[in-house]
């Protein structure tokens, strides 16, 4: 891992060079806001570090991550005949899968490069590689498409003037490019739409203050930092008119999986009358689960709560708590803003008749 400076771009995460010597170049999301690093990746473990450590976060960003780290994997075996490839790019996406267990697109993205390898018999080793390559850039271009297309659909539904609440990170840093629920924040202000911000600063690692209050003020978005445990009375006071955060995880029946505190928040937003909306690409939806009861919640280091940031904030030898999600009911959400359209009422038809078909023999489609 070694690391590189460059502000040029907000580009998550980039693959340099071809597909025999080149890498993953992602941001270092660890070092903001105060430090703008990127860091290059030259083989799988790296790739697992960088997803587990949430040095790269967000659900697509993962998937994508995970789709580069498996052409670092083939590399490991590089002039090897290609049933070597095959058995390090094997090797390699289920490590990968071990890394987080909640955000769905990285066994997406780890199962479309194993049946690109599935389908690729008798050509040599370099073509291989080119073509597990392709697929990956593949599956980074398909996000880039997404985004945008969420943007659309998403802005359609903002008035002008809205105050808008948030909650973790949604946006250029989660994704490939533009973000899933910050997208629609993006496109409304593109499109003239006066918006603001609130930004949940989304404990205990500070997602929203340190990620999402960074992307929006880089992009001359208006935006406000508040504490979590601050949404129930600024609703109240009238400054919120709609929320939309992203998911990891959503079932088949719209039961979706975020970063934890979001279901609290949907539950403020019901009880205040303000449409709470859920923004993600087809990628992100599981239909093989039936319900969010299946969705597994990811149980992190209980420093996180108790060295908040590197400092000690509790009692030494407490027991901590530490689910990094949570799932909201569909019973919950106003609507699903996909690259698709926006599935309304949420439920499993609505879902099926919008989404249903980017499932097509797919795994995730039950």
């Amino acid at each position: 891992m070694s690391p590189s400076s460059d502000t040029s771009s907000l580009e998550t995460l980039n693959w340099v060079g071809g597909a025999e010597e080149g890498f993953l170049r992602l941001i270092d999301q660890t070092r903001l806001p105060t430090e703008f690093l990127r860091i290059d990746c030259h083989d799988v473990p790296t790739v697992w570090e960088a997803i587990r450590s949430l040095r790269v976060r967000g659900a697509p960003a993962i998937g994508i991550a995970a789709g580069y780290g498996a052409v670092l994997g083939a590399q490991k075996a590089k002039g090897q005949p290609a049933t070597e490839i095959r058995q390090a790019i094997g090797e390699a996406t289920a490590y990968l899968r071990t890394s987080r267990p909640t955000a769905v697109n990285l066994f997406w993205a780890c199962d479309r490069i194993d049946r690109v390898v599935e389908a690729s018999k008798d050509i040599s080793s370099a073509d291989l590689l080119e073509r597990v390559l392709a697929e990956a850039h593949e599956i980074a271009a398909e996000d880039k498409a997404m985004c945008r297309s969420i943007g659309r659909f998403g802005a359609e539904l903002v008035t002008s003037g809205n105050g808008i609440l948030t909650h973790c990170n949604a946006g250029g840093l989660a994704t490939a490019d533009y973000g899933t629920a910050l997208a629609v924040i993006f496109a409304a202000d593109e499109a003239g739409k006066q918006v603001h911000v609130f930004a949940d600063e989304t404990r205990p690692l500070l997602q929203g203050a340190r990620l999402t209050a960074w992307e929006l003020q880089r992009r001359g978005v208006s935006v406000t930092l508040i504490c979590d445990n601050m949404a129930a009375q600024v609703m109240k006071e009238g400054k919120i008119q709609m929320v939309v955060v992203g998911a990891d995880r959503i079932a088949a029946n719209g039961d979706t999986a975020n970063k934890i505190g979001t279901y609290g928040v949907a539950l403020l937003a019901k009880a205040h009358g303000i449409p709470f909306y859920v923004a993600a690409p087809s990628s992100t939806f599981d239909l093989a689960l039936a319900d969010g009861s299946g969705i597994p919640i990811e149980q992190r280091d209980p420093s996180e709560v108790t060295h908040g940031m590197g400092r000690q904030t509790a009692p030494s030898g407490v027991s901590v708590y530490n689910p990094a999600f949570d799932v909201t009911p569909a019973e919950l959400i106003a609507g699903i803003i996909t690259e698709r359209g926006i599935v309304q009422p949420v439920n499993a038809r609505t879902i099926r008749d919008t989404v249903g078909a980017a499932f097509e023999n797919s795994p995730n489609a039950g």
